[in-house]
C-alpha cells in the first residue's frame, strides 16, 4: 500500500519541492546595454510562440491517426511535454544545453540554475539571453513529443512522464550542446544544424526505435489487424499547423528578421510541398490510391529533411531535398511494415531517417552563397564537409539509440512501462485517463457530456 502510494504522490512532491526552491532563486536586474534590436526581438518572439504551436499540432496529427479508443491518450502525450520540459528547461535544462561547457559533452547544470543570471546575461546577438532560451525551449518541448507516436496506444502514461523528464536530461541537451554551443564536439567538429535534424528529429527518430523494440508489439500488430485512423481530418490539420509553425521553427533560427530568414522561410515551404507530392505521386506510380494521409505524412518528411539545411541549402536544392527525402522515408515504411518492428506511426522512418537524409544532404547542396557562415558542400567542391556531416549523423544515431534505449530499460525496472492486455484492449483514454470519446459524444469518468 506505501508503495502504491508513494508512486502516486511522487510527481506531485516533486512539482512542490522545485516550486519552493524557486523561491529562494536570487532576483537580477533585466540585462540591456541598447545592443538589442526591435525588429529581432518582435520576429524570435513569433518565431517562438509559432514552435509552441507545433505542438498540438502534433497532437492533431497523431491523434488522428491511432484507433479512436486512445485518441486522448496519444494527444494528451504530445501536449504534457509542454508543461514537464517548460519546468524541467528553467530549472536545469537550459544550463545542461546551453551552459558553460564540460568538455564540449554538457553545459553545467550550475550556469543557469533556475534561470539565474538568464535575464541579466548578455545579448545573443541582437536578442536578449532569456529571449533566445525561450526560443530553445519549444524545440526542448517538441522533440519528446514526436516519440509518442512510435510508443502510440501501449504506453504506460506514468512511465512516458518518466521517459520525457530522462530524455531531456541525458539525450536532448547533450545533443544540443553538442551542436549548437560554441565549444560543443559536434560545433567544433564542423557540423552544421540550422534547426535541429540531429538535436531534434534524429534524436526523436532513434528514441522511436529504441521505445518500438523495448515495448514490443501491440496486440493487433501481432494479428495483423489493420487499425483504421481515428479521424483523418485531424491528420490534415495537424499538418497545416505543423507546416505553418515550422516556419518559426526554421527561419526563426536565423535568430533575426534578415535575409536568411527569408530565404530559410522558402526553402522551408518549397521542401514541404515538393516532398508531400512525392510521397503521393510514388505511392500512386505504385498501384495505390493518392490519400489524405500520404500527402500529408510526405510533406512532413520534407519539412523534417530540410530542417538541418533550410539556411545552407539554395531553394532550387529544397525540391530535390523534399522529393527526395519523402521516396526514402517512403520506401522504409514499406519495409517496416514486412517486419516485426511496431513504430505505431512510423516515426523512425519519418523523423529519423528524414532527418539522417537532411543531415547528409546538407553535406552535398550547402553553399556559403545562401549563408556565407556556413561552407560549401560537395556539390560546390568540398566533399571533406559531407564527410563531417556523415560522421556526426553516425554520433548522433549511435548516441541516441543507445541511452534512448537505456532509458526505456531503466524505467521498466521502476514501474511498467506498459499496460496491461486488458487496458490496451480498453484503451489507453478510459484505462489511463477515464475519458474516452466516441461517437461524437465526450465520456469523462463515465459520464456523457454534450459535444456541441
Amino acid at each position: 500500500m506505501s508503495k502504491i502510494l508513494f508512486k502516486q504522490w511522487a510527481p506531485f512532491a516533486i512539482l512542490i519541492i522545485v516550486a519552493v526552491a524557486a523561491l529562494f532563486i536570487p532576483l537580477l536586474p533585466n540585462f540591456d546595454d541598447g545592443k538589442y534590436s526591435g525588429p529581432d526581438v518582435a520576429f524570435v518572439l513569433i518565431a517562438s510562440a509559432l514552435v509552441f504551436l507545433m505542438t498540438p499540432g502534433l497532437a492533431f496529427f497523431y491523434g488522428g491517426m491511432v484507433h479512436r479508443k486512445n485518441v486522448l491518450s496519444t494527444m494528451i502525450k504530445s501536449v504534457v511535454a509542454a508543461g514537464v520540459i517548460s519546468v524541467l528547461w528553467v530549472v536545469v535544462g537550459f544550463s545542461l544545453a546551453f551552459g558553460d561547457s564540460i568538455g564540449g559533452l554538457i553545459g553545467n547544470p550550475k550556469t543557469f540554475l533556475f534561470f539565474q543570471g538568464v535575464n541579466s546575461g548578455p545579448a545573443w546577438g541582437t536578442i536578449p539571453l532569456s529571449l533566445f532560451a525561450v526560443f530553445q525551449l519549444m524545440f526542448a518541448i517538441i522533440t519528446p513529443g514526436l516519440v509518442v507516436g512510435a510508443v502510440a496506444e501501449r504506453i504506460r502514461f506514468t512511465a512516458y512522464i518518466l521517459f520525457i523528464v530522462l530524455f531531456a536530461i541525458f539525450v536532448y541537451s547533450p545533443l544540443a550542446h553538442w551542436t549548437w554551443h560554441s565549444d560543443g564536439i559536434l560545433f567544433k567538429m564542423g557540423v552544421l544544424d540550422f534547426a535541429g535534424g540531429t538535436v531534434v528529429h534524429i534524436s526523436a527518430g532513434m528514441a522511436a526505435l529504441a521505445g518500438a523494440l523495448v515495448l514490443k508489439r501491440r496486440r493487433s500488430h501481432l494479428e495483423h489487424k489493420e487499425v483504421p485512423p481515428a479521424n483523418i481530418p485531424y491528420v490534415l490539420i495537424g499538418t497545416g499547423l505543423l507546416w505553418f509553425g515550422w516556419f518559426g521553427f526554421n527561419a526563426g533560427s536565423a535568430l533575426g528578421a534578415n535575409a536568411l530568414a527569408v530565404s530559410a522561410f522558402i526553402t522551408t515551404n518549397i521542401a514541404a510541398g515538393a516532398a508531400g507530392l512525392s510521397w503521393m505521386f510514388f505511392d500512386a506510380a505504385r498501384g495505390k490510391k493518392p490519400s489524405v494521409l500520404g500527402f500529408c505524412i510526405g510533406a512532413v518528411v520534407g519539412l523534417v529533411a530540410i530542417t538541418p539545411g533550410a539556411g545552407f541549402v539554395s531553394i532550387p536544392s529544397s525540391i530535390f531535398i523534399g522529393v527526395f527525402a519523402a521516396i526514402v522515408s517512403n520506401l522504409v515504411v514499406s519495409w517496416k511494415q514486412k517486419t516485426a518492428l511496431d513504430d505505431t506511426l512510423d516515426v523512425f522512418p519519418c523523423h529519423g531517417v528524414g532527418g539522417i537524409v537532411g543531415m547528409l544532404l546538407t553535406g552535398v547542396f550547402a553553399t556559403k552563397t545562401v549563408n556565407g557562415a556556413g561552407v560549401d558542400g560537395l556539390l560546390y567542391g568540398n566533399p571533406e564537409f559531407f564527410f563531417t556531416q556523415l560522421k556526426g549523423m553516425v554520433m548522433v544515431v549511435i548516441f541516441s539509440f543507445v541511452v534512448s534505449f537505456v532509458i526505456f530499460k531503466l524505467i521498466n525496472m521502476v514501474l511498467p512501462i506498459r499496460v496491461t492486455a486488458d487496458e490496451e484492449e480498453e484503451g489507453l483514454d478510459a484505462s489511463q485517463h477515464n475519458e474516452k470519446y466516441t461517437q461524437g459524444t465526450l465520456i469523462v469518468a463515465g459520464q456523457e457530456v454534450p459535444n456541441n
